[in-house]
């Protein structure tokens, strides 16, 4: 069981180290029982505070989900521009019965195409390490909650 005097040397241990999941939660409870001395409490503010910064994992995500997103976009455009380049060179052939105008046509074409393959194999590389970086931390965070809840919470004594 911890007691109320106890806490304090655990909170100054973890002082200074909030930028981690668990220093973070473990600080925040302890502070919350000390000022409320009720164990409902601190395990009130465990729950919103990893909902907080589950959020907050969310976030930081952002940026690279647009990159993600944007890439294929990126090479959708480029199939657009190659196509497009495609058939303003088929328009203005001088002669549609020239052998080399078909050679042309395709080179083009399989660059236009070739972008998109492009885009959408490293869009595919990074979901799938944004994905793994990203289960990584949340783990970290619920493995954090979980250790808050056995060792500070569930042991916290309110007399």
């Amino acid at each position: 069981m911890l007691r109320l005097g106890d806490l304090g040397a655990i909170r100054s241990r973890v002082r200074g180290q909030e930028e981690f999941f668990l220093q973070r939660l473990v600080a925040r409870c302890i502070l919350q029982f000390q000022s409320s001395r009720s164990t409902d409490r601190a395990n009130a503010l465990l729950t919103s505070s990893l909902d907080l910064m589950q959020h907050e994992l969310d976030t930081r995500y952002s940026t690279l989900r647009y990159l993600v997103w944007v890439i294929p976009t990126i090479g959708f455009i480029g199939t657009v521009v190659g196509i497009a380049a495609a058939l303003s060179q088929a328009g203005a052939a001088d002669d549609y019965q020239d052998p080399a105008l078909l050679g042309e046509l395709t080179r083009s074409l399989g660059v236009a195409f070739y972008t998109t393959m492009l885009a959408l194999m490293q869009s595919a590389v990074l979901v799938l390490a944004q994905n793994v970086a990203q289960a990584r931390e949340e783990g970290a965070l619920n493995r954090a909650g979980q250790y808050c809840l056995d060792n500070l919470i569930n042991r916290l004594y309110e007399k």
